[in-house]
């Protein structure tokens, strides 16, 4: 029980990927879906929190795109969208530009 327990709390927490660790963090929700952004220079890491069904999913693309720039006030590079696993709308990362 208590390591369900644990699991459970460790869910609910969004931490980066090592490369972002120091990254200032942001937290946006868009569209009903909360987000935690990670910025780190010109790239940020973009984490969905909570479940979606697959049906509810096809919008996280464009609402992590949003709320990478609402939280860092720069302009998202179009097509800079990478993920791990091809499909994923679990965490993202994106280039942006905060000079133009």
């Amino acid at each position: 029980m208590r390591f369900l327990f644990f699991i459970v709390l460790l869910s609910a927490c969004a931490t980066p990927a090592p490369d972002f660790f120091g990254a200032a963090r942001y937290e946006v929700t868009k569209g009903g879906i909360d987000f935690v952004v990670f910025q780190k220079g010109s790239a940020v890491e973009v984490v969905r929190l909570g479940y979606l069904t697959r049906a509810q999913r096809a919008p996280v693309a464009r609402l992590m795109s949003a709320a990478a720039a609402e939280a860092t006030g720069c302009r998202v590079i179009p097509n800079s969208m990478r993920t791990k696993i091809s499909g994923d709308t679990g965490v993202a990362r994106f280039d942006i530009d905060c000079l133009g």
